[in-house]
């Protein structure tokens, strides 16, 4: 990702992208484009745009140590700078979004650009399409919060990200041009629609699945988040005209509070999907086991049935909305149903831990109230025994979530365990103590049926010490994610990998290593 496919001169760039230079474009060749100096190569031009921690107006003599051609930004050139400065007027995260575009020669142009968007389901969903796309022959690409797929290739997208920054978005769409690719799902966070990361992305088709309790800490409030959401869905009207033809088309969840505001701002003749109310694809007769999920599908003019190896009630959405996607590009509705047999799931998703244990052993990456509670429901039709739930809440983000979730989970949830999920900066006792007084709130009873184990690990543990025969453990809010974040260290950390350590130890045979977090009674290992 770092070492672009060629240079290109900077003046070309500009005369490309919609952006106003105060300053002479230098004749300059560029080989990239960064506004992080820690990403910057030999022949980069370097965009310093001020963020929410830190300016890079302050990383300018490392992006030039790194090997930066030229510098833009918005303010006047800082003295003694050994190479060209432009400076440029407006939204300098624009400005980002067009030059990288620009470089890459406009690759989303060339694609059917598909944007995924949504508090819960955004990934499944996102996989779910690019799944049914490529078993029916088109050649698809996707960026998701797991990874990038370009054809055979599977890309690491980082730790704790959702939405690339733009010059990675533009090198990964220019990628799959390269490939061959004639389809992207792009997985779009609110983040990456309200920092400009998906500017230049010239979506075709927008998806939502809901729009719950997340991310108000950053947003301030749920109209202010759900504005930001419909963005996507605005965007389709401003996606220029390309040479494979525009589609702005808008699919609709009509079963979340965010309906009615979207189909306002979206552009006429959205389809809609449902598991309550009647809609172009509409379920009914739904049955979930620990293992698969069916249900009765119905559109305007078909009526069939449906069965995908994925657990949860909530995933009747997430399978509605992909099939209500790839048929209005063109795919079989009876192939597409056919192909969701094949569908593997999506990692750290209901995902079983099976090491031959009497009780049922579940990762899934649920981290707000409203997944919380989908997995929980889930979680109890999935047994007849207890459900152990362990979870805890990120710190430095919205603090009501976690006053709601223990209160979702002391209903739903037999045993409660109350844990670290990247407490960041913030004291992770001070997190676990307003978990716990929420938990009691609810009528938790600590040391009955909850409990605070600050280490991840040993919670597992102690779910697992306390799991009878039928019982079914769940570990909730990591997922996939590949590290905890303690201070502003990320420190190696799969749930996946945790819980198999923890099962071995339990049944006592040779397993994985339990990861190694700062809140471990055990050294380091070295």
């Amino acid at each position: 990702m770092d070492q672009p496919i060629r240079r290109r001169s900077l003046r070309s760039v500009f005369s490309n992208a919609p952006l106003t230079a105060l300053d002479p474009i230098p004749p300059v060749m560029i080989a990239g484009v960064s506004s992080d100096s820690r990403r910057v190569r030999k022949g980069f031009a370097f965009v310093a745009i001020k963020g929410e921690s830190s300016d890079g107006f302050n990383y300018i003599p490392s992006a030039v140590a790194n090997g930066a051609r030229v510098i833009l930004s918005d303010r006047p050139a800082p003295e003694g700078l050994p190479v060209p400065y432009v400076r440029l007027e407006g939204d300098l995260r624009f400005a980002l979004a067009y030059l990288a575009a620009s470089f890459q020669r406009f690759p989303a142009r060339k694609l059917r650009m598909i944007g995924v968007t949504g508090t819960d389901g955004k990934t499944t969903t996102s996989m779910l399409i690019h799944h049914l796309l490529t078993k029916s022959g088109k050649p698809a690409g996707m960026i998701s919060t797991v990874n990038a797929l370009i054809g055979d290739q599977a890309l690491d997208t980082g730790f704790h990200v959702t939405t690339p920054e733009s010059p990675e978005i533009q090198a990964y769409l220019a990628q799959m041009v390269a490939a061959g690719m004639t389809h992207c799902v792009l997985e779009t966070t609110s983040h990456g629609l309200a920092q400009g990361r998906v500017i230049a992305c010239d979506y075709d088709l927008a998806v939502i699945t809901n729009v719950t309790h997340e991310h108000l800490d950053y947003h301030g409030s749920y109209e202010n988040y759900l504005q930001t959401k419909s963005r996507l869905f605005e965007m389709l009207m401003e996606t220029p005209r390309k040479r494979i033809g525009n589609l702005r088309l808008a699919v609709l969840n009509k079963d979340d509070r965010s309906y009615d505001y979207l189909k306002r701002t979206s552009p006429p003749g959205f389809l809609t999907y449902s598991r309550i109310n009647e809609a172009h694809f509409w379920a009914d007769e739904i049955t979930s086991t620990i293992s698969d999920l069916s249900f009765t599908l119905h559109t305007e003019t078909k009526r069939m049935p449906v069965h995908c190896p994925i657990a949860g009630f909530y995933n009747v959405s997430n399978i509605l909305a992909a099939l209500a996607t790839v048929t209005s590009l063109g795919v079989d509705l009876e192939q597409a149903v056919k192909d969701l047999e094949s569908f593997e799931g999506s990692p750290g998703r209901m995902q079983r831990i099976d090491l031959g244990q009497d009780f049922t052993a579940i990762i899934d990456f649920a981290h707000t109230p409203y997944a919380l509670e989908n997995a929980l429901v889930t979680a109890r039709a999935m047994t007849e025994g207890r459900v152990i739930a362990i979870y805890g809440s990120a710190g430095l983000r919205d603090r009501e979530k976690r006053r709601m979730m223990p209160a979702v989970s002391v209903k739903l949830a037999d045993i409660s365990i109350l844990t670290a999920e990247d407490p960041r900066t913030e004291p992770l006792d001070g997190i676990l103590e307003e978990m716990a007084q929420s938990a009691i709130k609810a009528g938790g009873v600590e040391g009955v049926n909850f409990y605070r184990v600050p280490d991840r690990g040993d919670a597992l543990r102690k779910a697992l010490s306390l799991a009878q025969p039928g019982d079914l453990v769940i570990s909730c809010g990591k997922g996939h994610e590949q590290s905890m974040c303690f201070g502003t260290e990320e420190y190696l950390w799969d749930d996946r990998t945790a819980m198999q350590a923890a099962l071995a130890e339990h049944l006592g045979i040779e397993g994985a290593q339990m990861p190694w977090l700062p809140t471990s009674s055990t050294p380091k290992p070295a």
